[in-house]
């Protein structure tokens, strides 16, 4: 039977120019951001709070934190361009985890920390006790540094929560590891402290601590 007037036969979509671009430019991003340069750190040390965390930095600044190995929505921020720089720069320094870091000395259980590269589908690893390497034992402090602030964001998150009173306990804790320069991703803690500032429904001295420190980092962050 002919075609009626009107018909007009169905186009494949693998022929049209343009969709082939698409497709091509999707697959050429994903490959692109596949291949993005990162340093994994994992500790495992049963006993100790947390008794295990992975943490895994972008070569963009993109931190993943998770106290579990199970965890399917690990804590996301940003880190400072700095402190990112910093982690990169050891890491070369470290030639990218592909010589030995432990010591080998007889020393207590400091827990299995693990340094990890990963690049384009290639990957390397070093795992250690306890390192006499300086670049490790820095390397290994900034990761020190982003496990004190999660652990600290997520004890005023419970404060919030379930604790009121605690909730200034809570900023003291944050506002320590400020003063000390050892809050990563500061940024990352400015909803929770705007959430406090401007709540009568906590103490005044809570509201005032979390106000103050909610404007030194913003005013930090300008600066950088």
């Amino acid at each position: 039977m002919p075609p009626s007037a009107g018909y007009q036969p169905a186009r494949r979509i693998s022929s049209c120019p343009t969709t082939s671009l698409v497709v091509f430019w999707m697959l050429a991003a994903a490959a692109w951001g596949a291949g993005e340069p990162r340093v994994v750190y994992t500790k495992v040390f049963p006993g100790s709070a947390p008794a295990y965390v992975s943490i895994t930095v972008d070569q963009s600044g993109a931190v993943s934190y998770k106290e579990s190995a199970e965890e399917e929505e690990p804590e996301k921020f940003d880190l400072e361009p700095a402190a990112t720089a910093a982690i990169f720069e050891l890491a070369g320094k470290l030639d990218h985890f592909n010589r030995k870091l432990e010591s080998g000395l007889k020393v207590a259980n400091l827990g299995q920390k693990t340094f990890r590269w990963e690049d384009a589908g290639a990957a390397s690893e070093a795992k250690f006790n306890y390192s006499q390497d300086d670049n490790a034992r820095q390397l290994q402090d900034w990761f020190e540094r982003i496990t004190e602030t999660e652990r600290s964001m997520l004890e005023l998150k419970h404060a919030l929560r379930y604790d009121k009173l605690g909730v200034y306990e809570a900023l003291l804790k944050i506002e320590t590891i400020w003063n000390a320069k050892r809050l990563a991703g500061a940024a990352q803690m400015l909803p929770l402290l705007d959430r406090v500032a401007q709540n009568d429904t906590y103490l005044h001295m809570a509201r005032e601590r979390a106000a103050n420190l909610a404007a030194a980092i913003r005013a930090q962050k300008g600066k950088g």
